[in-house]
């Protein structure tokens, strides 16, 4: 089995944020597949973001503030 890391992106609302998670790749069908403890990282991430809990979110994500432009 290897591992791999990769940065995953999710965007609620007004906000994106960068996770890092870890990628593991083996001869499966399911490969290559997210760790339990990513896959909630993931979850916590975006329940953090519908809820405007920054804070929270910053814990386990790099955060970006979206912004129509006008052009």
């Amino acid at each position: 089995m290897q591992k791999r890391k990769q940065i995953k992106y999710i965007h609620v609302g007004g906000y994106a944020a960068e996770v890092d998670v870890e990628l593991l790749e083996d001869e499966s069908d399911w490969s290559p597949y997210l760790t339990i403890q990513d896959a909630y990282k993931l979850d916590d991430v975006r329940e953090a973001l519908k809820q405007d809990d920054l804070k929270t979110a910053s814990k386990y994500a790099r955060l970006y503030k979206m912004q129509p432009i006008a052009i």
